[in-house]
C-alpha cells in the first residue's frame, strides 16, 4: 500500500525485452535502500525489485502492466516519480493507494498560474471510473485532489514544491499519464451498478 507522497525519482538507464516482459534498469538515491522481492512505486506502477547492482536496481513488467499503462512509452533518461510501500506505522500524508492503475489519461492544458500549475486531463469514459469533486486522484503515483471534475475530464493544481519535487515538470500537453481513481469512488461505483 502506498499514500501517493512520492520520495525521490529514478532515472531509466536500461530497457531490456525479453519475450512478453520488459526489465527497466533505473538509478535512484533510493537504491541503496532497495532489496530483491521489495515493492516499489514507478509513476504509480506497483513493480517488484528483481535485483540491485551498485547504484543501479531492475523492475520486470509484463505485458498486460505495459498495455494499461504509460511504460510503452518510457525512454533511457526519463525520470519516474518512485514510492516504497508505507511501512505498518507510518503515516497516511496523501490517500490510500494501492499502485493499481486503472487506466491512463491525457494532459490537454498546462496553465501557469503565476506560482502554480493548472493542469486540465481527460481520459476515456467507457472503463467507468470516475472523479469527485475535492476527491482524491492519483496521477503518475502523486496523490493529488480533483477539480472541474466531469464525465471524462478534472483538472489539478500543482504548487511550486509538487513541480519540483516530481516528474510533473516533465510532463507537457498530449503525454499520457497513469491514472489511479480513489478506491473508496471505485467501491461505491461499482456497488451502485450491482456486482
Amino acid at each position: 500500500m502506498f499514500t501517493g507522497i512520492i520520495e525521490s525519482f529514478g532515472v531509466i538507464e536500461k530497457i531490456t525485452i525479453e519475450g512478453s516482459n520488459v526489465h527497466f534498469d533505473l538509478g535512484s538515491a533510493l537504491t541503496s535502500e532497495l532489496k530483491i522481492d521489495q515493492s516499489l512505486a514507478h509513476d504509480g506502477v506497483c513493480l517488484t525489485v528483481v535485483a540491485v547492482n551498485q547504484d543501479r536496481y531492475r523492475v520486470t513488467a509484463i505485458d498486460e502492466t505495459i498495455q494499461k499503462t504509460n511504460l510503452s512509452g518510457w525512454k533511457v533518461g526519463k525520470k519516474v516519480n518512485l514510492e516504497r510501500c508505507m511501512p505498518a506505522n507510518g503515516r497516511f500524508d496523501g490517500h490510500i493507494v494501492q499502485g493499481h492503475v486503472d487506466q491512463t489519461g491525457v494532459i490537454k492544458n498546462i496553465s501557469d498560474q503565476n506560482g502554480s500549475w493548472l493542469f486540465d486531463l481527460e481520459y476515456e469514459q467507457t472503463a467507468g471510473n470516475v472523479t469527485v469533486e475535492k476527491g482524491s486522484i492519483t496521477i503518475n503515483g502523486t496523490s493529488l485532489t480533483c477539480f472541474k471534475s466531469g464525465p471524462g475530464r478534472f483538472s489539478v493544481a500543482i504548487i511550486p514544491y509538487t513541480y519540483e519535487f516530481t516528474n510533473f515538470h516533465q510532463l507537457q500537453i498530449d503525454d499520457l499519464v497513469n491514472l489511479e481513481f480513489d478506491i473508496v469512488g471505485k467501491y461505491i461505483a461499482r456497488m451502485l451498478k450491482g456486482y
